[in-house]
């Protein structure tokens, strides 16, 4: 049987890692009088053996341009199948965490840790009672993003989170160029897992689209795990600030 407390890690994260779409984009604050201080997100994340919807807010009351406090709420739910011998389990999940942190910026650099209560529930059919992610669990999650723009043309992102629910964790890393002044393209890998499971993703990520009020931030590539699944994956997350 392969635990799969990682999922929650994935779903939690990628969450977090919308911290490379705020700092992407134009170091908007508002009028000035009255700066931007909520992040608003969401998204959705697929691949052959797993959905999962995410969404939630930063609030950073000095505002998102300035070092200061930081909340995350976020919540998210899905489905996910594994094998537990010869039987496939498909496992539904819902999640929610609060986490306090810190934002540190300045002209080319931001970085946000946070962390905070972490709550999971997992039901699991047909039932797995070797599984402990069975039921509600609560504990603590920590994370922490990075994003370094050396250049106006060229932009790196990095992004971590851990649940002591399973042990799980989720990690991310991108390169990105500027395109036509609208958007920022290249390579991100990622990699998560817990004590039992591990998956890594190579792919490509296109980041920083506006349409409105909306920011959106897309990727897809390949994926391939510990229990030798493979296939694509793909990704869509977008924001709004107030």
């Amino acid at each position: 049987m392969r635990i799969v407390a990682f999922i929650a890690s994935a779903s939690v994260a990628a969450a977090s890692a919308l911290f490379e779409a705020d700092a992407a984009l134009a170091q908007a604050t508002g009028d000035g009088a009255h700066p931007d201080r909520f992040l608003l997100f969401s998204g959705f994340d697929v691949w052959r053996n797993g959905g999962f919807l995410h969404g939630g807010m930063l609030w950073s009351p000095d505002g998102l341009s300035q070092d200061g406090f930081t909340l995350k709420v976020l919540f998210g739910a899905g489905q996910y199948r594994y094998r537990s011998g010869d039987r496939e389990i498909t496992g539904t999940q819902e999640l929610g965490g609060v986490m306090p942190g810190w934002r540190w910026k300045s002209d080319r650099l931001e970085v946000v840790t946070v962390v905070g209560l972490d709550i999971q529930s997992h039901d699991l059919r047909p039932q797995d009672l070797g599984n402990p992610l069975r039921g509600v669990h609560a504990g603590l999650r920590a994370g922490a993003d990075i994003w370094y723009q050396p250049n106006g043309a060229m932009m790196l992102n990095g992004s971590v989170s851990g649940s002591s629910v399973g042990t799980s964790y989720w990690t991310r890393g991108a390169i990105g160029w500027r395109v036509s002044d609208r958007f920022w393209a290249g390579p991100e890998i990622g990699a998560e897992g817990d004590t039992k499971y591990r998956q890594l993703r190579l792919g490509l990520h296109a980041t920083g689209f506006r349409a409105g009020p909306l920011e959106w931030s897309l990727g897809a590539g390949y994926v391939h795990d510990s229990d030798h699944r493979a296939g694509a994956y793909g990704r869509i997350w977008l924001l709004t600030r107030q």
